[in-house]
């Protein structure tokens, strides 16, 4: 324990590098089921899955794959909420040496044909409600063979409070189709037999797509390396919390998306803890979770602790038993932070990465220093610098804003057949991440917007987030997306998309004077939009380029 001491007192010292272990996911589930089998890996709305039953249930469902012609290399695509077989599955295919593709559910048949050609999928496991979806698309892609899971393989539960995309009428069973066999099905024919690990440490193990935040999205390439050196240092920012202890974490991040593909699923298995699987992150929801199963971490973004935040039931809940919360995607508004701490005493621990940085730069020390408004300071054997926005070459002293670059062992391989795109974003080692933000003193990480999201209004930069923040903090906003619009004087300016907290009315004179009082006159918006909800990823972040969108489409119709 006497080598984690400095994550207590860091910045004091250099954080000492962990020696990393090659020892892939499969591995890692062989020793949990080894040191822990009776330990609760997975509780699906009740239902319990220790590492034993996990581990047999991965054996089995290799077995099959391998028989349906499954090989190293192969992309076997998932589509797929955060359920059992998601986990199953993608351990499953990480035995077989061959590649886990993912893929959000609630996609258009326009964006999972891109990612489902982009990368060479040839098999898919899939929820059967989207079985018609997969079928029709079937035709147009390399997909030879189908796995569906049914919503009751491992518990009754109720259509309608599954996924948003889940409607009554589309339940039905699988209807008979060529090369379409049902998860159960081959759970239940093949055997435990303990399958070989063909996972090769500097392979790619999966493919995890951008999100097209930035346009088309991109196949990021994660190799065995990135996805368990990763665990293995997030894991040593924690020095009082051993593997194997009982600790229970909320899966509130999606499997398929890389926060939920490495908490809620790899950091559980390598630590030989509990995830209580949400597979819809509501608020509600979560808190009859947090009722029922008493988890000890509780992540989310912004919008999801602003929503619970708006239940009664969750400000008056006794919450001694969270050691942590853990914010990610966006930086938790203060006074968010503020009212969390005012309720429960709690900390909430900022973790800031990209899915090509496979979740993990920087953190807010556990137990240590927290510095409000920042991520934190980077994790163990990792490197941050600050570039100017010009060159990206020079490096900037601490307080200047330039892009972030970040060195470690959890950068990428690459994006998936993109080798100019790789070469634009990975230079000598260093990915950057092209966020804008500045190192303080002591190695603290502030982020100040997107590069590509910046507003330039008269020659002046303008950072979206900043006025976002400054919106969230009046208390009639529930949630708040600035963006810019052409301005033949200015060139830009801003315009603000603005949700209004439940019952509450509000008049763009009011805002505007707020603004006025708490930002430079040139960040105030010059119009706002009320709206009853904007769009988010499936972790909740605000989709800036869908507002931008939106604003267009607005244009156009007069």
């Amino acid at each position: 324990m006497e080598e984690k001491v400095w994550h207590r007192f860091y910045p004091e010292g250099t954080p000492p590098e962990v020696e990393l272990q090659e020892t892939t996911m499969p591995e890692a589930l062989e020793a949990a089921a080894r040191d822990f089998p009776d330990h609760v890996a997975y509780i699906y709305m009740g239902k319990m899955i220790t590492y034993r039953q996990l581990q047999k249930l991965v054996y089995c469902f290799a077995n099959a794959l391998a028989d349906l012609g499954v090989r190293p290399g192969d992309k076997v695509g998932m589509l797929l909420p955060n359920l059992p077989q998601a986990i199953i599955a993608d351990y499953a295919v990480y035995y077989l040496g061959a590649v886990t593709v993912m893929n959000n559910p609630l996609y258009t048949e326009r964006e999972l044909l891109h990612q489902l050609n982009d990368s060479d999928t040839t098999y898919i496991v899939t929820l059967d409600l989207l079985l018609p979806r997969v079928l029709k698309l079937q035709p147009q892609t390399g997909i030879q063979k189908i796995i569906t899971c049914h919503i009751n393989d491992y518990l009754p539960f109720p259509v309608k409070q599954l996924f948003p995309f889940v409607k009554k009428e589309m339940y039905r069973k699988d209807e008979p189709h060529q090369d379409v066999y049902p998860f159960m099905n081959l759970i239940n024919r093949y055997p435990e037999t303990p399958v070989e690990n063909r996972a090769q440490w500097n392979e790619t193990a999966a493919l995890l797509y951008t999100g097209g935040t930035t346009g088309v999205s991109k196949g990021v390439e994660l190799t065995h390396a990135n996805i368990s050196g990763a665990i293995q240092i997030f894991s040593a920012w924690f020095p009082d919390i051993e593997r194997g202890d009982l600790e229970r974490l909320v899966g509130v991040y999606p499997v398929f998306h890389i926060a939920g593909y490495e908490v809620s699923q790899n950091l559980i298995v390598w630590n030989a803890w509990s995830c209580v699987l949400v597979p819809r992150p509501e608020p509600a929801v979560i808190t009859k979770m947090l009722k029922k199963f008493r988890p000890t971490f509780l992540p989310g973004v912004p919008t999801i602790f602003v929503g619970l935040l708006s239940l009664k039931e969750f400000r008056e809940m006794d919450l001694s038993f969270v050691k942590g919360y853990f914010g990610g995607a966006a930086p938790l508004p203060e006074d968010t932070l503020n009212q969390l701490r005012d309720l429960h005493g709690a900390v909430i621990n900022d973790v800031y990465g990209a899915t090509e940085n496979t979740a993990f730069a920087t953190a807010i020390p556990w137990k240590g220093t927290v510095k409000i408004g920042t991520v934190g300071v980077p994790l163990p054997n990792t490197e941050i610098k600050i570039v100017d926005l010009e060159t990206g070459e020079k490096e900037l002293d601490p307080g200047q804003d330039g892009e972030i670059c970040i060195r470690g062992p959890q950068v990428m391989k690459g994006y998936y057949k993109r080798p100019e795109e790789t070469a634009a974003v990975l230079k000598d080692g260093w990915f950057y991440l092209g966020d804008i933000g500045h190192l303080d003193e002591d190695g603290y990480l502030t982020i100040a917007d997107r590069k590509k999201d910046m507003i330039v209004a008269g020659g002046y930069n303008i950072y979206p987030a900043e006025v976002d923040q400054v919106l969230m903090l009046h208390p009639d906003v529930l949630e708040a997306c600035a963006i810019g619009v052409p301005d033949e004087y200015r060139g830009e300016t801003v315009k603000a998309y603005v949700v209004p907290q439940a019952g509450k009315t509000l008049d763009a004179e009011t805002l505007k004077t707020y603004c006025k009082e708490n930002l430079a006159a040139y960040k105030v918006p010059t119009e706002f939009i009320y709206v009853d909800e904007l769009p988010k990823t499936a972790v909740g972040k605000i989709l800036r380029r869908t507002v931008r969108e939106m604003e267009m489409e607005r244009i156009k119709a007069g």
